[in-house]
């Protein structure tokens, strides 16, 4: 395993590669202790899903619109959730066409009284809500002091007080009915607080502490039928990147991302065998375990390659405030096109001779070396 002394002597290798020893040593660890979280469905599992209902929130691309398509395919009653109404009817329609029975709820989860009515649409349609998932996130990336406060409100109100919402909501249902499952989508930053997402890492903390009550709570009241389960995925190739506000004077980036399925995949197994934390794939799995063993040393190392990806390696882009406040129209597939940008930005840079172009920090304001 990677010695704290090792890291700092190493300082020949790039962050990405003495991160990625971490997260190897992590993984192994994770294997060892056999709690890695499969992802495949048994058959089981997918007669488990016909004709139950599934509330998904952030529904209209990325990881919702994923798991929508994918409960479809298995026969499930599926309620869209999301603010673009015309693309949550465009999912809805191959919602239809691959099996599922889809039903379109206009939803902004920052206001409690759009999410009240989605939980009230979903019982008159189907009668009950097996599984909620709250999936609808939003990023804001940069400096902590150079990203506006309303941005920082707005994110607030839907990353956190959306899934507080949502989570009531679901909660109330589950015990009236007797059963049900909650899973929050929350981020390998709910472990490790990642540098330029300060706040971002903030509100999934509070998505993941918020999980590990309730489970507390319910273990509590003796109720052995409502489950909660926090996922955890590494960066991944969707239309958060795109959509997020940007204030970093660099295009999002970070390395290496992950493809969306894989996320989805965990999404879909953890809602029949929820956990109370959901690690997605090695990357996240060896950074949640590392965190714990040297949690210093791991927050280093992950805003050293945060600061060379986001920083150093970025092409310029302007200030914007993504889609806090508003939609856009683009961004409307589950994958978001990221790598093959970021293939691209690199392979420019390189041809350039360059060995950053993007963002550069002012002076003074160099990342920290590893302590």
């Amino acid at each position: 395993m990677l010695s704290l002394e090792n890291a700092q002597t190493d300082a020949g290798r790039s962050p990405w590669s003495i991160f990625r020893a971490v997260l190897i040593a992590g993984t192994v660890a994770v294997a060892l202790a056999g709690c890695a979280t499969p992802s495949q469905l048994s058959s089981n599992d997918r007669q488990q899903i016909v004709k139950r209902t599934f509330v998904i929130t952030g529904a209209s691309s990325g990881f919702g619109q994923g798991v929508a398509l994918r409960l479809a395919s298995y026969g499930a009653n599926v309620v869209l959730a999301a603010r673009r109404t015309e693309l949550l009817e465009e999912v809805a329609r191959r919602v239809t066409a691959a099996g599922g029975t889809p039903l379109v709820v206009t939803t902004d989860v920052g206001r409690p009284g759009d999410v009240e009515k989605l939980a009230r649409a979903a019982v008159a349609r189907f009668g009950r809500i097996d599984v909620w998932i709250n999936n609808a996130g939003v990023g804001a990336i940069g400096r902590f002091w150079d990203i506006p406060v309303e941005d920082y409100s707005r994110l607030i109100d839907i990353n956190l007080k959306g899934v507080i919402y949502g989570s009531s909501a679901a909660i109330r249902q589950f015990r009236a009915q007797g059963y049900g499952t909650l899973v929050n989508v929350g981020s390998v930053d709910s472990e490790v607080p990642l540098a330029y997402q300060g706040v971002y890492s903030a509100s999934k903390a509070g998505v993941f502490s918020l999980g590990r009550v309730l489970n507390e709570e319910i273990r509590l009241s003796d109720v052995k039928s409502i489950k909660v389960a926090t996922i955890m995925p590494w960066a991944a190739d969707t239309p958060w990147w795109e959509h997020a506000a940007n204030y970093s004077g660099g295009t999002p980036r970070m390395a290496p991302v992950d493809d969306p399925q894989k996320v989805v995949n965990a999404i879909v197994w953890a809602s029949l065998h929820p956990k109370e934390a959901v690690p997605v794939g090695g990357r996240a799995e060896g950074s949640y375990i590392s965190h714990r063993l040297f949690p210093k040393l791991t927050e280093n190392l992950a805003a050293n390659l945060s600061h060379r990806e986001q920083i150093e390696k970025s092409a310029p882009a302007p200030p914007t405030s993504g889609t806090l406040h508003q939609p856009m129209q683009s961004g409307r597939t589950v994958d978001g096109g990221v790598r093959l940008r970021m293939k691209k930005e690199d392979q420019q840079r390189r041809e350039r001779g360059s060995t950053g172009t993007g963002a550069s920090m002012p002076p003074g304001s160099e990342p920290p070396a590893v302590d």
